[in-house]
């Protein structure tokens, strides 16, 4: 998980409840529209299959604690370009849940905050590639600088609320704001490699047109909106 076990702590957890809930109600609505488009199965599919890659690289790719959070490679914009943003939304839910089941009991309560961390960048991202990315282009046409509109996109999401999270719980000290600062030097350097990862991604998602199962990815992958 993200926010540091007690940075948030008493009644203000309240807050990450309520938008926690807000994030999953956004959530649930781009599921609601998913399904309805292109059936409840390939929904089923590509969640379970973003729920067990969020999964992986929150336990297996590097991690490490740095100021108020932790530095992840969570390849959000990642998941978002191959599978969709409700699928992405719903897998990083149930796997930052089973990680927290799993492994780290003592992070639950900060689920909410965590979610919302995760989501509202997702949310971001999904607006922001209608704006950068014309319908004619399919996802594995995109070119460096929209993935890297993208990807930014989502790791200064992450940063902002990671920020907000700590500033809410724990003040203005200047103790805080150099563990904020320490923090957003180093997943910076996530923004770097992420567009990279993606057109990655991309590449070999490109050369598979072929074989790729129908209904397993977001029909934008290989498809004009």
């Amino acid at each position: 998980m993200h926010i540091e076990p007690g940075v948030v702590t008493g009644a203000k957890l309240v807050l990450s409840y309520a938008t926690g809930i807000a994030a999953g109600g956004v959530a649930l609505k781009l599921a609601v529209e998913t399904v309805r488009e292109q059936g409840i199965g390939s929904f089923a599919a590509r969640t379970l299959a973003t729920t067990g890659l969020v999964f992986t690289f929150f336990e297996i790719l590097p991690h490490f604690p740095v100021g108020v959070s932790e530095v992840h490679f969570i390849l959000g914009s990642t998941l978002f370009l191959l599978f969709g943003a409700a699928p992405a939304a719903f897998g990083l839910a149930f796997g930052l849940l089973l990680q927290g089941v799993l492994f780290e009991p003592a992070d639950l309560p900060q689920y909410g905050m965590n979610v919302t961390t995760l989501l509202v960048p997702l949310f971001a991202i999904q607006a922001i590639a209608t704006r950068i990315i014309p319908r004619a282009t399919a996802y594995v046409d995109l070119q460096y600088r929209q993935a890297l509109a993208l990807s930014t996109t989502y790791q200064a999401g992450v940063i902002a609320w990671v920020a907000f999270w700590a500033l809410y719980g724990s003040g203005f000290a200047m103790s805080n704001l150099a563990n904020i600062a320490t923090f957003a030097a180093s997943y910076a350097l996530v923004i770097v490699i992420e567009p990279l990862a993606d057109l990655a991604v991309l590449a070999l998602a490109k050369s598979l047109r072929g074989v790729t199962a129908p209904g397993l990815v977001t029909p934008r992958l290989h498809n004009a909106a």
